[in-house]
């Protein structure tokens, strides 16, 4: 399960975007927030990962 939450960062010429997953733990049931700053273009890659 994903939480797709993304932001559009710029630094200089090089465009960046942070991205927020949901997770929900196996152990414990509870559901935590990876977040990750990347290309624009590995986005869909990252949220579709386990």
């Amino acid at each position: 399960m994903a939480k797709k939450a993304v932001a559009s960062l710029q630094t200089g010429s090089k465009r960046l975007t942070k991205a927020i997953k949901m997770v929900k733990s196996p152990k414990t049931g509870a559901y935590s927030f990876v977040e990750a700053i990347m290309d624009p273009a590995n986005v869909n890659e990252f949220l579709s990962k386990k």
